[in-house]
């Protein structure tokens, strides 16, 4: 097959087989550079930065990941918006493209997939794959331990507590949890007076 109709394969939903060699010498040189930012000191941020402009496709101002952070091609088909925070072991399964907006905050531990395999036996022996585009909003909080499968959504100012398996699109402006997650409720004026169930915000 030929490297254009590979990856519009691999862009547009379409089975194609990930091991073939053009597409594995591409994702090698990549990953280079994600063994590189993961060996960075916690003393070496510039580095650290210079490294995640090289690796991911677009990244916005004030953007931190902590190593280490794992991804198919190194984060060359993830795009950031600004001030996106990721705590350790953030895993995008990035073989098409992530979008994540601005002020996003990513707790420890998250897996985020875009790649997908057929049901049926035989095509899966041959490692037959395909992709779907995984979309993040704005001033969205992603809890420890949440896996987000290929083709969902994700609203602004969405909250998705710890350990969920997020399934599905979720609606913006709300709390959802679960395996599958399901929304909880919407986030509303209490959220602006009181944290933590009952205490009262005290801090601007």
């Amino acid at each position: 097959m030929e490297p254009n109709e590979l990856k519009e394969r691999m862009h547009s939903g379409r089975l194609y087989y990930p091991g073939d060699p053009s597409l594995m010498a591409q994702q090698a040189l990549a990953l280079e550079k994600l063994w590189e930012f993961n060996r960075t000191r916690p003393s070496e941020l510039p580095r650290r930065e210079a490294l995640l402009k090289e690796m991911l496709a677009e990244i916005g101002e004030n953007c931190y990941i902590e190593p280490p952070f794992y991804a198919n091609w190194a984060g060359k088909h993830v795009h950031f918006g600004s001030g996106v925070y990721a705590n350790f072991n953030l895993t995008m399964v990035d073989d098409t493209h992530i979008y994540v907006g601005d002020q996003v905050m990513f707790g420890p531990n998250v897996t985020i997939c875009t790649a997908a395999h057929p049901i049926g036996q035989d095509l899966r022996r041959k490692q037959a794959q395909y992709n779907k585009p995984v979309r993040i909003g704005s001033n969205v909080w992603v809890g420890a331990n949440v896996t987000i499968l290929p083709g969902v959504t994700i609203g602004d100012n969405t909250v998705i507590g710890a350990g969920s398996v997020v399934t599905r699109d979720i609606p913006a402006n709300v709390v959802a949890l679960g395996t599958p997650c399901r929304v909880l409720r919407e986030i509303g004026e209490q959220d602006a007076i009181y944290y933590d169930h009952d205490k009262r915000i005290d801090i601007e």
